[in-house]
């Protein structure tokens, strides 16, 4: 029977238990129908735990995940970092797109005109960016696009991509023909004209993230510079690094060198987006801070059963006791009850809050048809869709953090049943 017991245990607990403590404990967490109530709150104590856990996991699964993906699609658009010049206008631009090519670390750096213009079509007016951009970075648009060819978006085309929250707002499709209003227009003795130039839609993309899906208009830089009237200039340089978080370290040389000739300054994606991922962040610590008392809680549960324990089992310890069982063995049976519900309830946790994880549109949208409320407005959220991105060293500490609660809150039952003293509970026996 004591071969068949061991077989059934854990590794962990054939290690650190013995045979003998293993039934015991076995016994001690299954417990007959007088202690159905005590069983209970271990029940609870053993739920509590898996929702704490999965909480955290889910939790923080997701801000990472709205992190790397605003991340990556900010930095996907607009590069690591960008050179602009003082005044709007980077001169001799050549020789520092050279420049900012030949230093080490940069992967990609192309010229790029962004400027905030206006655009009406059908009798609707709405405010839009222009981003005039090359052809290899019009051409990386390809798989955002929803309908149309960008391939069709090409120099003195008259052909442009717009995004497709902005189609939406104009009512305009592939095909329809736009018109941008630049309100620096040509000057004249009557004053100075806007310039409005038509345009036909010749695809319409969707990056995912709404503010720029609302706003983007894209066309080659030639295109962009005789709208603008800006001659051979452009705005600024789109920068790429091979290591987004070192950006501004790999281009210190020529940030120092730009400073120095008055020419222009250099702004990486954390000073442009400063304020957005600082939120992210604190919000992160907030909401692991918060989930963790689901966890606290969840081990007090644990030391309130335990002690319930200990006081049902009072003289069953002490007969232990008097037939040569040690303290130590005692303290560990108790301290394998709390482990074993503290271990249980974490791999429920972890299976839960990956079940939700894999099915968390679902989920969002079940409940946005329940409700009738729209509780992924990207308007509000930036992304389309809940993102979702695990960091193995984070669920490891959660994990960590979940098993060592356990263990603290059951060593104080342990040492009291350590501690009975069986001449005492067995006098009047």
């Amino acid at each position: 029977m004591q071969g068949y017991d061991q077989a059934l245990s854990p590794l962990w607990l054939r290690v650190i238990l013995t045979p003998f403590e293993w039934t015991v404990a076995k016994r001690y967490m299954l417990p007959g129908r007088a202690e159905a109530f005590i069983a209970l709150v271990a029940g609870i104590s053993l739920v509590a735990v898996a929702l704490g856990v999965a909480a955290l996991v889910v939790v923080m699964s997701v801000m990472n995940g709205f992190r790397a993906e605003l991340l990556d699609k900010i930095v996907g658009l607009n590069g690591h970092a960008i050179i602009q010049g003082y005044d709007g206008r980077l001169e001799n631009w050549q020789q520092v797109l050279k420049e900012a090519q030949g230093l080490k670390g940069v992967t990609k750096a192309s010229p790029l005109i962004e400027q905030p213009l206006l655009v009406t079509f059908n009798g609707r007016v709405q405010a839009i960016l222009l981003r005039g951009e090359t052809a290899p970075d019009i051409a990386a648009l390809k798989p955002k696009v929803q309908a149309g060819e960008i391939s069709e978006v090409t120099p003195d085309s008259g052909a442009v991509a717009i995004g497709v929250r902005l189609a939406e707002n104009l009512g305009a499709h592939v095909g329809d023909t736009i018109t941008i209003i630049n309100p620096s227009g040509r000057a004249t003795p009557f004053g100075t004209v806007p310039r409005q130039v038509a345009y036909h839609i010749a695809a319409v993309f969707e990056v995912g993230v709404y503010d720029y899906d609302n706003a983007f208009v894209v066309m080659p830089i030639p295109d962009a510079q005789t709208l603008m009237l800006s001659g051979d200039s452009i705005g600024m340089i789109e920068v790429t690094t091979d290591n987004a978080d070192r950006a501004s370290e790999i281009l210190a040389p020529l940030t120092a060198k730009l400073k120095e000739q008055r020419q222009g300054v250099v702004t990486d994606w954390k000073a442009m987006n400063a304020q957005l991922f600082e939120a992210i962040a604190v919000e992160r610590v907030a909401m692991f801070i918060v989930l963790s008392l689901i966890v606290l809680v969840a081990a007090f549960n644990i030391l309130s059963s335990l002690i319930m324990l200990v006081r049902a089992k009072t003289r069953d310890i002490a007969i232990l006791r008097t037939m040569g069982t040690s303290r130590r063995s005692v303290m560990k049976i108790f301290l394998a009850i709390g482990g074993v519900i503290g271990l249980l309830g974490t791999g429920a946790g972890l299976v839960l809050g990956y079940t939700f994880l894999f099915f968390r549109q679902n989920v969002v949208n079940a409940v946005q048809f329940v409700t009738g409320q729209n509780l992924w407005d990207p308007k509000i959220r930036f992304l389309t869709e809940l993102p979702s991105r695990s960091d193995p060293w984070e669920v490891v500490g959660i994990v960590a953090m979940a098993l060592g609660l356990s263990f603290v809150f059951t060593l104080f039952p342990a040492f009291k049943a350590a501690s009975t003293d069986p001449v005492q509970v067995l006098r009047y026996e």
